[in-house]
């Protein structure tokens, strides 16, 4: 009669200078072929990344700009073409939605309409543009104007004040458009128009007017 015992192997494994024992079931799998079911994937870094990262959201650039426009006299200094040379998404978003949000007065059905003057509103001056010979995108533009709703949102707190005096009250808001319109032109009113510049600064203050409308009730 044959009797006795089998024990299992005594298997190290060398990971950078420390021997590591295999329990018996790694072992009967590595034997087996199928020591890959026990391989482990490194994490990728680019799987890691921040949301706001992710989102191609960066802060610091959306504040840069809201700077530059709210700030628009070239004598302070700040490289102002970025707004429209490096045009993202969600800082115009933001911005409009803050607008749609303080126009409200109980009628939700503002914002959506305040995004579709926003979109359509920087189509048609964009058609303009190009018709009139300007060299900018639609990304430009959409983030241009979406950019320059900043004014009329830095006047809002104000005509709450002042609400009651007609005339005080008119006159911020002529200069709120006239700041929002300025901001705004004067990135995508270039060189290339010459003469033709008020056929597109016009439409631009049009625009800013109605925006306002919107949020006066006007």
């Amino acid at each position: 009669d044959l009797s006795g015992s089998i024990t299992a192997p005594d298997v190290k494994l060398n990971l950078g200078g420390e021997f590591i024992k295999e329990s018996t079931a790694t072992t009967f799998l590595r034997q087996r072929g199928y020591g890959w079911l026990l391989e482990v994937e490194d994490d990728d870094p680019e799987d890691n990344k921040p949301l706001l990262e992710e989102l191609d959201i960066d802060l610091k650039d959306i504040y840069y700009k809201i700077r530059c426009v709210l700030m628009p006299m070239p004598s302070l200094g700040f490289n102002r073409q970025v707004v429209r040379d490096n045009p993202d998404f969600w800082g115009p978003l933001a911005i409009v939605l803050f607008f749609s949000m303080i126009s409200l007065y109980g009628q939700f059905k503002v914002v959506s309409w305040i995004i579709t003057i926003w979109i359509f509103g920087s189509l048609t001056i964009f058609l303009l543009a190009r018709v009139l010979g300007g060299e900018v995108a639609y990304g430009q533009v959409l983030g241009v104007i979406g950019y320059s709703l900043l004014p009329l949102i830095v006047i809002a707190p104000v005509l709450l004040v002042v609400g009651s005096f007609e005339v005080v009250s008119t006159l911020i808001k002529l200069f709120g458009v006239f700041w929002a319109a300025y901001s705004a032109a004067s990135l995508l009113v270039g060189e290339e128009f010459k003469t033709k510049k008020p056929l597109l600064i016009y439409p631009i203050f049009l625009l800013y007017i109605y925006f306002l409308s919107l949020y006066t009730g006007v």
